[in-house]
């Protein structure tokens, strides 16, 4: 008899979650790898609302994005909701990963399906059913909720789009929220293995409280050298000078280094370099749904995070490097002066729109 495989991704609880305690933990055969996985209820573990202080010193201290506080909501409620979202809007990804794709076009190789707006619809469910009054920015969906609001949730309903309707991995569901404009609590779920036997894996991190993925705790690598590094990058859409500038870029590190990645999808390159599977992940022109729940995990598993230029980065920026910390300064030696020569040229580097009286610190 043919084997059935459920479209209900095996790293999800079961579907009573809710009603159990918050948080749970789960366990693998191996850590964060491919084995079955079991639901495991351990203590909840303790999270703060005052951001710390990184347990990784680096060379060069560079400014933390992440928030200070989260405000009046207690961490524990925020990460609980924003894991749920994540879980609900891949609930959907996985119930048509090996369907046949409805697919249209944002652009001439931009795609978008029925899948991204189904799984954002999910997820804004989720967070208007907690958080009415919280403002809201999705990839489909754009700007919706109170503009007052000190939190913005950042939603990337499906991140790696072209990857998800070829079936090739890696995409994922990215689920950020700020606090005056710096992230707090941040979800992804990453889908891996490929067609009929795709499973998922669980990324979360809090300001102050550490990175996760599948409940363990995950630290950046301390590779000290370009040459033993393994680097990610990623490409935009638009051909345009700062495309040309990374294309240079990937080429004078991928001869000096043991090679450099281009997976398609931000949210997990930078969950990979969290993870500590690489040393770094850098790309011009991504947008704050790209980069919100990303820039917090590597910054609470113990790594650095920056613009290309080298200067503070925000979530409206229009460039991010993130590193294991220790490789950082190496990396801007090269990527630093290209940056500036696409500044000096009239590349327009300002920041990317932010939503109209979103109050923020900076």
């Amino acid at each position: 008899m043919p084997l059935r495989f459920s479209h209900i991704p095996r790293s999800f609880p079961p579907s009573n979650y809710l009603n159990q305690c918050f948080p749970q933990r789960y366990s693998e055969n191996s850590q964060c790898g491919y084995g079955s996985i079991h639901l495991k209820l351990k203590p909840k573990r303790n999270l703060c609302t005052k951001a710390v202080v990184s347990e990784f010193p680096n060379q060069k201290q560079y400014p933390k994005v992440g928030a200070q506080s989260t405000g009046p909501i207690p961490t524990s409620q925020l990460i609980q909701v924003v894991e749920t979202a994540a879980k609900t809007g891949a609930e959907v990804v996985m119930d048509a990963v090996n369907k046949p794709r409805n697919i249209s076009y944002k652009g001439l190789t931009d795609l978008v399906t029925e899948t991204d707006k189904m799984s954002e619809a999910a997820i804004l469910e989720v967070v208007r059913k907690n958080f009415g009054d919280h403002l809201i920015l999705g990839e489909e969906g754009g700007v919706v909720g109170d503009t007052l609001s000190d939190y913005l949730w950042c939603i990337d309903p499906l991140d790696g789009t072209t990857n998800f309707a070829h079936g090739y991995p890696s995409f994922a569901v990215s689920v950020g929220v700020l606090y005056r404009g710096h992230p707090t609590a941040a979800a992804v779920v990453e889908f891996v293995g490929g067609h009929m036997a795709w499973n998922t894996r669980l990324f979360s991190a809090t300001a102050g409280g550490g990175a996760f993925c599948n409940g363990q705790k995950i630290y950046v690598s301390q590779t000290d050298k370009v040459e033993r590094s393994l680097l990610v990058t990623g490409f935009g859409y638009d051909h345009d000078d700062a495309w040309a500038t990374n294309i240079e870029l990937f080429k004078e590190y991928t001869d000096i280094s043991r090679g450099v990645r281009r997976l398609g999808a931000a949210a997990v390159d930078m969950c990979h370099v969290a993870l500590g599977i690489v040393e770094a992940y850098w790309e011009y022109r991504l947008k704050p749904w790209d980069m919100a729940a990303g820039v917090l995990m590597v910054e609470e598993a113990g790594g650095t995070v920056t613009r290309m230029d080298g200067e503070k980065f925000c979530l409206f920026d229009r460039s991010v490097l993130v590193s294991n910390g220790v490789l950082h300064a190496k990396l801007l030696e090269k990527i630093g002066p290209a940056t500036e020569k696409l500044k000096s040229k009239g590349i327009d580097f300002s920041l990317w729109y932010k939503p109209e009286n979103y109050r923020t610190d900076f």
